[in-house]
């Protein structure tokens, strides 16, 4: 294909291409790669679900059940008892009419925005939010309208200035690369005043923000028309929840491309992942755990002088600048026994190469502290 080498080389000199790493074993607290154990500081595993033993036995009970693959699209025979039970579950949970389970969550911001809106609609969405939500308002063909970051009274004005008639706000809950929240209460009452719908995807809030694990919804006590709750962070598994109106849900049974033209998820998948929203609601000392890493992470770093950007979630972040740079740290960083992501463009914007890390509630202070003082020697 015409001009692959000179963009690939282009990347490379720019300290931009990205190499994957061979995972030898399950997902853990320590991460083994090239005969090498880190301490993993780079998984989204926030809870320690993904290698519970209950949901990999749900796993392996719901194999002997159902088998492997789902066989079909949701539409034909690959609907099963266990993705209706997960749905049904989770609408109680978060307190929705109906849920509907996709694939995963990129597929589902993608399956809602091109199903629900179109050419005549305006859709006005927080300029860092998640490359599936910009990927679906562009394919949808709505007229596109970025406001700066919770800033509330930039999409307050060009909310003013849209003639559209079929407005859309669609934001993050927890923002994947700063760890911010949305101002949820903000975000509805626009929404309210310029009658508008409001998405708001919580990939990296549920099951660990609000006391239940119910994201944003239980910090703030409000619902947004859609939510998004994607399954392979907190929960530990894949797939992932769009919670709203029952009206909604059959639109989007009806009018979703990637629903009706996708391969069912695996039966045994949406039966693990029915223990693992248990476990989740059950076990509330994981979630308290991880708030006290949260904490004692901030206390710790601010003592060493560390400048991290503001959060009070599980993700953190340490600005860089340039992308050569932040790769090398996160090298060095990996040679003294950590696995600690550095983030280049285009996942964030030119000259913002960052160290990102999450904890999780497996993490010990030890751990914490350790990492704290060979990322200030590093740096």
């Amino acid at each position: 294909m015409l001009g692959l080498t000179e963009r690939l080389d282009a990347y490379r000199d720019k300290g931009l291409q990205r190499q994957r790493q061979v995972r030898e074993d399950a997902q853990s607290l320590e991460l083994h790669c090239d005969g090498k154990a880190r301490l993993n500081f780079c998984s989204n595993d926030y809870l320690g679900l993904a290698n519970h033993p209950q949901v990999l036995a749900a796993f392996k009970q719901g194999i002997d059940r159902y088998g492997l693959g789902s066989g079909a699209s949701n539409l034909v025979t690959g609907y099963t008892k266990a993705h209706a039970e997960l749905e049904q579950q989770f609408a109680e949970f978060l307190g929705y009419e109906r849920c509907l389970l996709f694939s995963n969550g990129y597929l589902a911001n993608l399956s809602i925005i091109t199903a629900l809106f179109d050419e005549k609609s305006a859709i006005f969405a927080d300029k860092l939010n998640h490359a599936s939500l910009i990927d679906a308002v562009k394919l949808s063909q709505a007229r596109s309208h970025r406001y700066a970051h919770l800033n509330s009274e930039h999409l307050h004005q060009l909310l003013l200035l849209s003639p559209s008639a079929q407005k859309l706000i669609v934001s993050d809950g927890v923002f994947s690369m700063e760890g911010s929240l949305a101002n949820l209460p903000e975000l509805q009452s626009l929404a309210l005043q310029h009658q508008a719908s409001l998405i708001i995807d919580d990939a990296h809030g549920i099951g660990v923000v609000g006391k239940n694990g119910r994201g944003l919804i239980e910090h703030y006590g409000i619902r947004p028309d859609i939510l998004v709750c994607p399954l392979g962070k907190a929960l530990g598994g894949y797939g992932a929840i769009v919670a709203a109106h029952a009206e909604t849900i059959e639109a989007l049974i009806q009018f979703s491309r990637p629903y009706i033209y996708t391969t069912a998820l695996p039966p045994a998948l949406a039966f693990a992942m029915q223990t693992s929203l248990s476990i989740m609601q059950k076990e509330s000392w994981r979630r308290e755990k991880l708030h006290d890493n949260i904490h004692y992470f901030k206390q710790h770093a601010e003592k060493l002088g560390l400048a991290f950007l503001a959060s009070d979630t599980a993700i953190h972040s340490f600005i860089i600048g340039e992308s050569g740079l932040a790769t090398s740290i996160s090298q060095a960083l990996s040679e003294k026994g950590f696995a600690l992501s550095a983030i280049r463009y285009p996942t964030v914007p030119l000259h913002t190469a960052r160290l990102r890390l999450t904890l999780s509630s497996t993490h010990e202070f030890t751990h914490i502290d350790a990492l704290l003082t060979a990322l200030a020697e590093s740096i």
